[in-house]
């Protein structure tokens, strides 16, 4: 039976065991904004700062989370799921349920995967799930090579800048959460990528004057996105980043 642990050494090993391995080419530094599950605050104040700065933001939604309520947000609706993906915003894949990616064999995450897709061609039949985030952070040794036979990446929550060699199945992504992270420390995520020519991704969940403790603040986001504009790097969502690297 599954444990905890065994959740653990699994997602360590994933870190190590590169599934989908891309060398980024030499070009300008760019960041990307991401947000988990479903909070309606991540479609309603954060898609709102992300246009208003020029950007666009990848949503990485659970199918049985939508439009449900939950101890710290509601989730969005299928509206606001139809509204985003016209704004140019990408639209991507948790497993349907929510499941940890350690707790499914081949044939129960293909089962999650399907019925997520199926979920989302219901609400718009021009949504496609490209991209694949591992709910709770936690990827899977096991299925990291079933992941990259059928999404074109899969991001964990390992912080730190997308440079060099990369796994197109485990990227890096640093969190845009107000109890884990001050404006400096966004400052030198940026420099970071700067001095790297890399891929900065933020995740997140809410954005909220009083965020839950996975969310951020407007003012923190307006930060970062602030922070990008003055290095000029462009703000661009998982897929768009994917096709600027050739990947």
């Amino acid at each position: 039976m599954w444990s905890a642990l065994q959740g653990r050494v699994s997602n360590r090993l994933a870190r190590h065991f590169r599934a989908a391995p891309h060398r980024l080419p030499a070009h300008a530094p760019m960041v990307s904004f991401t947000f988990d599950d479903a909070p309606d605050s991540a479609a309603g104040e954060g898609a709102a700062l992300l246009e208003q700065h020029g950007g666009r933001g990848t949503y990485y939604l659970a199918g049985s989370l939508i439009d449900r309520p939950s101890d710290h947000w509601h989730g969005l609706s299928n509206d606001a799921i139809v509204q985003l993906h016209r704004a140019g915003h990408e639209i991507a894949c948790h497993t349907f349920s929510h499941q940890s990616s350690a707790t499914l064999d081949e044939a129960a995450m293909a089962r999650e995967i399907e019925r997520n897709r199926s979920y989302f061609r219901g609400i718009d039949a021009s949504i496609t799930l490209e991209n694949f985030a591992y709910p709770y952070g936690i990827a899977s040794v096991w299925r990291k090579p079933q992941l990259a036979k059928t999404f074109r990446s899969a991001r964990g929550i390992l912080p730190g800048v997308n440079s060099g060699v990369i796994d197109l199945q485990f990227l890096r992504a640093s969190p845009l959460v107000d109890c884990e992270i001050d404006k400096a420390g966004i400052d030198r995520y940026f420099d970071e990528a700067v001095a790297s020519g890399g891929w900065l991704i933020f995740y997140g969940h809410d954005v909220a004057e009083a965020p839950s403790p996975y969310g951020c603040t407007s003012r923190l986001m307006r930060h970062a996105l602030e922070a990008a504009q003055r290095r000029g790097m462009p703000i661009v969502t998982v897929a768009e980043a994917l096709r600027r690297i050739g990947a």
